[in-house]
């Protein structure tokens, strides 16, 4: 017997997924890759010019010195607890209002003489009291660093940066090939320093906070280079006869949707983190922001031409090469 029409099976339609830009753009990456590539070595060397000359705004973690966390009884302002600690010969103090109501404050006495630290928190406590009187206000937290101390943490810190980037490089370089382990080593040193001098225009805080948001940003960043690489060497596979600049466009294409996703979402967090988190961790999201950006940006257009130029440079005959 013949099957009636509302017998015959119906082909189920795919499932749909939400992209937010389609996987067959066509946007030639790779043509304004020389472009963006100078723009981001003008940037490197900004960065570490202003470095060297203006430097960091070292924070109590590596300059040494105390940190205060001080919550008063009453709203008062800043201006008031500077000029306490001004009349008590307290020279150098930075006075922070972190509280929302104006009644917790950051005090900061930077750069204190090796084994005086507690002598300088000590300091600051008298002063409080002598002029607020007791009980108008408590402290919620003391830090003391010395000098000493500040440089082997400054030493330790840049160390973990410096090995997390080489091991994420190694670690792309095995996954894939030594060509994409160049370019994301050279990605992952260019978001550390655009970080970098971003934290030096603004001279916020560089305590050890920041330091972990740097060692975010390597991992966030190499994750980009990760899903870009991949798919790249998928359509080395698949689409032998096209040349690699081709391909490089394709993949990044392809990819674009998940990363602009991704990576869009986690910078809003960052921003809602920068905006309302307070200022005790405005130099941290800050650092996590700009990194973020710089991540995205270097996945696309400082790995991915390092790879492509590899690729021209070794298929070049050795006499070539030489000249």
């Amino acid at each position: 017997m013949a099957r009636t029409t509302s017998e015959t099976a119906v082909p189920k339609e795919a499932p749909r997924f939400f992209t937010l830009i389609p996987t067959d753009t066509k946007i030639d990456f790779v043509r304004l890759a020389p472009l963006m590539t100078g723009i981001s070595l003008a940037a490197c060397l900004v960065s570490l010019v202003l470095l060297g000359t203006r430097g960091l705004n070292y924070g109590t973690d590596f300059a040494g010195g105390a940190m205060l966390q001080v919550r008063f009884v009453a709203p008062t302002t800043a201006t008031n607890v500077r000029t306490a600690l001004d009349q008590h010969k307290i020279e150098g103090a930075v006075v922070q209002d972190v509280g929302a109501d104006h009644e917790e404050f950051e005090i900061r006495v930077a750069q204190v003489a090796e084994g005086q630290a507690e002598t300088a928190s000590n300091g600051v406590r008298n002063a409080l009291q002598e002029t607020f009187g007791e009980g108008s206000y408590e402290i919620l937290r003391v830090d003391t660093v010395g000098p000493k101390v500040g440089r082997d943490l400054w030493r330790d810190a840049t160390l973990a940066v410096v090995a997390a980037t080489i091991l994420m490089a190694v670690y792309i370089a095995i996954r894939f090939d030594l060509r994409f382990g160049l370019g994301a080593a050279v990605a992952l040193a260019h978001d550390v320093i655009v970080t970098i001098g971003a934290l030096v225009v603004t001279q916020m805080d560089f305590d050890l906070t920041t330091v972990a948001a740097l060692l975010t940003v390597v991992g966030f960043s190499v994750n980009d280079t990760v899903v870009i690489s991949d798919r790249i060497r998928e359509n080395l596979r698949k689409r032998r006869r096209d040349d690699l600049a081709t391909i490089i466009n394709a993949s990044v294409n392809e990819t674009l949707s998940r990363t602009v996703i991704t990576s869009g979402t986690a910078i809003m967090v960052v921003i809602a983190l920068f905006l309302l988190g307070g200022d005790v961790i405005h130099s941290f999201a800050f650092a996590l922001l700009v990194g973020f950006i710089a991540g995205v940006y270097s996945s696309v257009y400082v790995a991915s031409p390092i790879v492509l130029w590899l690729e021209r440079w070794w298929r070049r005959p050795a006499a070539a090469r030489r000249k």
